[in-house]
C-alpha cells in the first residue's frame, strides 16, 4: 500500500468540510416537522441545522414547558421556521399540529422524533422501585408518542407518498445499563412502533427507522445520573469513538433524503462501531492496571 500523503490528506477533508459546511442540496425542495430540539446542544437542534444547509424547509415543535425552558425561538428565528407548540401526549394537540403544519407547508417529506423523558430518573427512582404513573409517562411521551405522531399525520393526510420517519434511540433498547432505567424499555417500545408502522406504510414508499446513537452531550443525556461513566465507556470501545451531535445530523439527512429510498424498519447504529465491538485493548490495559492496584492495596 502507498503511504498517506499528510497533507493530501489535510487539503482532502478541508475540502469535505467546506462541501458540508455549504451543503449538497440533498433536501432542496422537501418539508418537514423537526419534534424535540429545546437548544443549541440538542440532538435534533443541530439536525434541524443541517435540514436547513440541505435546502429543507419545516416546522418545529416540543411541548410547551420545554419551550418555556429552552431557546427554540433563536433556532426558529436562525433557520426562519415557525414553533408550534405540542403535547404529543394528547391527541387533540398531536391531530391540530398536523393540520397547522398542512396549512403551513402543505404535506411534509420528513418527519424526526427526537422526544424522550422519564420522570422516575429524574426523580433518581430506581428500576425495580419506579412510580408507575411515571412509567407510564415515560412510555407515552418516549415512545407511544411515535404511533400518535404517525397516526395522525395519516389520518389529517399531511404525510406525502415517500416521505421519511427517522426517530432516535438507544442502545437501551437491546442491552441494560442500569442507570438508563425505564428508558431501557421506552426505547424498545420505540423501536417496536417503528417497525410496525414502517411495514404499514411501505405501500406509499414512506419509511420509518430508528437511528440508535452513541451518548452525546446533549442537555438531556448529561441529566442522567452517571451519565459520564456511560459516554467513557462508549467512547474506550467504539473503534471510531463516539458520534457528535452534528455527525448525527448528517446521517439523518442522509436518511431523509432519496439516497435511501430502500431503507426501512431498521434500527440503524451511529456509534462508532460500539455495538459490534467487544473490548478496546486500550480498556482491557486499564482494567487490568485498576485491578492490579486494586489487588496490591488490599
Amino acid at each position: 500500500m502507498h503511504p498517506i500523503n499528510p497533507n493530501n490528506e489535510y487539503n482532502h477533508m478541508t475540502q469535505q468540510e467546506g462541501d458540508r459546511q455549504q451543503g449538497y442540496g440533498l433536501l432542496k425542495g422537501k418539508k418537514g416537522i423537526i419534534f424535540g430540539a429545546l437548544d443549541d446542544r440538542s440532538i435534533a437542534w443541530r439536525i434541524a441545522l443541517a435540514c436547513k444547509r440541505e435546502g429543507a424547509d419545516f416546522v418545529l415543535s416540543n411541548a410547551p414547558i420545554a419551550l418555556r425552558l429552552g431557546t427554540l425561538d433563536a433556532l426558529s428565528e436562525e433557520t426562519n421556521a415557525p414553533v408550534f407548540p405540542c403535547d404529543v401526549s394528547d391527541d387533540a394537540d398531536v391531530e391540530g399540529l398536523m393540520k397547522k403544519t398542512a396549512a403551513h407547508l402543505g404535506g411534509v417529506d420528513f418527519v424526526l422524533h427526537a422526544i424522550g423523558m422519564s420522570p422516575n430518573i429524574r426523580k433518581k427512582k430506581e428500576y425495580n422501585d419506579i412510580n408507575y404513573n411515571w412509567y407510564q409517562q415515560t412510555l407515552n411521551i418516549s415512545a407511544v408518542s411515535l404511533h400518535r405522531v404517525l397516526h395522525f399525520a395519516e389520518k389529517t393526510g399531511v404525510l406525502n407518498d415517500r416521505a421519511s420517519v427517522v426517530a432516535l434511540s438507544y442502545i437501551g433498547a437491546q442491552r441494560i445499563f442500569s442507570k438508563y432505567s425505564d428508558m431501557n424499555d421506552a426505547k424498545a417500545l420505540l423501536e417496536s412502533i417503528a417497525r410496525n408502522y414502517g411495514s404499514r406504510l411501505a405501500g406509499r414508499g414512506i419509511r420509518v427507522n430508528t437511528v440508535s446513537q452513541a451518548p452525546t452531550k446533549t442537555s438531556a443525556g448529561t441529566g442522567i445520573k452517571g451519565f459520564d461513566g456511560m459516554y467513557t465507556f462508549a467512547e474506550k470501545i467504539a473503534p471510531l469513538g463516539n458520534p457528535s451531535a452534528d455527525e448525527c445530523a448528517d446521517y439523518c439527512v442522509t436518511l431523509f433524503s432519496d439516497l435511501t429510498r430502500k431503507v426501512t424498519m431498521q434500527n440503524l447504529y451511529h456509534d462508532g462501531g460500539f455495538v459490534t465491538s467487544g473490548i478496546s485493548e486500550e480498556m482491557i490495559e486499564d482494567l487490568a492496571k485498576l485491578y492490579s492496584e486494586r489487588e496490591s492495596g488490599e
